[in-house]
């Protein structure tokens, strides 16, 4: 069955990804699998190159008009590249990872050829309609009732191991003891004190690589504007500030620290499972996170280690670093896990049940 895979970029990611090596559609999209942006979200068969899955990024201008020029499409609209791929590839199934650019609008557009529509969605998102698609999945079960509510049909679906951490994990030296790698903004504001506690350790080598937010990008330059200060970073917090960091550049950092700080988005309510804690026990890190409803496989004390006020965070960290035996064991223990229970080839055995469904 052919698979047409779609995602879109993040604003962050647009301004620090790596400069493609070439200039097609082919050596753009090869520089882009490299990176391994998002590859926890990517099928089995998009990374094994399948000639059956075809993968695009619909909102990369310079990449689909890559795509346009050479199958002479004579159009600068992303919307009707992404749907002259779609057909030229005469998929079965369109997958997206971008709903809320293509909607249940775009869905009806699709070519005769889609037998099969499914999108992942993972956060609150307004009043944007998905009911035209088969099927919304994600791996909070919150989420997906309130897409229910709405009237669409859900499963459960999540990410999965990236098989590149390998090159990552297992570092013996550790060049730091703690680093947080995520977004900065007025979403964050449980986030926030967590940094706040976690910068606040003297004698820890901490670092955050954070992705700024509009107001906080605002109020980082602007602090003397009363109205904005509230965004800014607070003072520890920016002492041990870097830049944002993805893909293969995050793995890295994972790997170097002995421990991944984690905190969930105000919105998620009391379901956890974001990228960083698959991201963070792959690359052979403790993962020090906050409490709430994990996935199968991630659990406290085991496989990860959970506060459940910020101010618990400095003696965690402070045991932690002091007991490199307890740490390890969760370490080994987490990437074990991970590897196992949320490998890609169980995730592609999952996606091909929700096709079949």
């Amino acid at each position: 069955m052919k698979i047409f895979q779609n995602n879109g970029l993040s604003r962050g990611f647009r301004s620090h990804r790596p400069k493609p090596h070439g200039t097609t559609f082919g050596q753009q999209m090869s520089s882009f699998l490299h990176s391994r942006f998002a590859a926890l979200h990517l099928l089995l068969p998009v990374l094994e190159g399948d000639p059956l899955a075809f993968y695009t990024n619909g909102d990369d201008d310079q990449l689909q008009s890559a795509w346009a020029r050479e199958h002479g499409v004579r159009t600068s609209d992303l919307t009707e590249i992404l749907l002259a791929q779609i057909e030229d590839h005469n998929a079965e199934v369109f997958y997206n990872l971008d709903p809320m650019l293509y909607g249940s609008d775009f869905v009806e557009r699709l070519p005769g050829c889609v037998r099969r529509t499914i999108c992942w969605r993972a956060a609150p998102s307004g009043n944007v309609d998905l009911s035209g698609y088969d099927l919304v999945i994600c791996n909070f079960p919150s989420i997906l009732q309130d897409w229910e509510h709405r009237g669409c049909r859900t499963a459960y679906f999540a990410p999965a191991y990236d098989p590149a951490m390998s090159e990552y994990a297992g570092r013996v030296e550790k060049s730091l003891d703690l680093v947080f790698v995520g977004g900065f903004s007025r979403h964050h504001v449980a986030r926030t004190a967590a940094l706040q506690e976690a910068a606040s350790l003297d004698g820890v080598r901490t670092t955050f690589h954070l992705e700024e937010g509009r107001l906080a990008r605002l109020a980082n330059v602007l602090p003397f504007v009363p109205i904005l200060g509230k965004h800014a970073y607070p003072r520890q917090v920016r002492e041990v500030t870097a830049g944002p960091v993805y893909g293969r550049e995050m793995y890295a950092q994972f790997a170097a620290s002995r421990i991944v700080l984690n905190g969930a988005v105000d919105m998620a309510g009391s379901d956890r499972g974001n990228m960083r804690c698959f991201e963070a026990t792959g690359c052979g890190s403790v993962l020090l996170t906050d409490a709430g409803n994990y996935p199968d496989g991630f659990i406290d004390g085991k496989t990860m280690v959970t506060y459940s006020s910020p101010d618990q965070i400095p003696g965690l960290v402070r045991r932690l670093l002091s007991d490199p035996a307890w740490a390890s064991s969760i370490a080994q223990a987490g990437n074990s896990m991970v590897q196992t229970e949320y490998s890609k080839r169980r995730q592609w055995i999952r996606f091909q049940e929700l096709i079949a469904g």
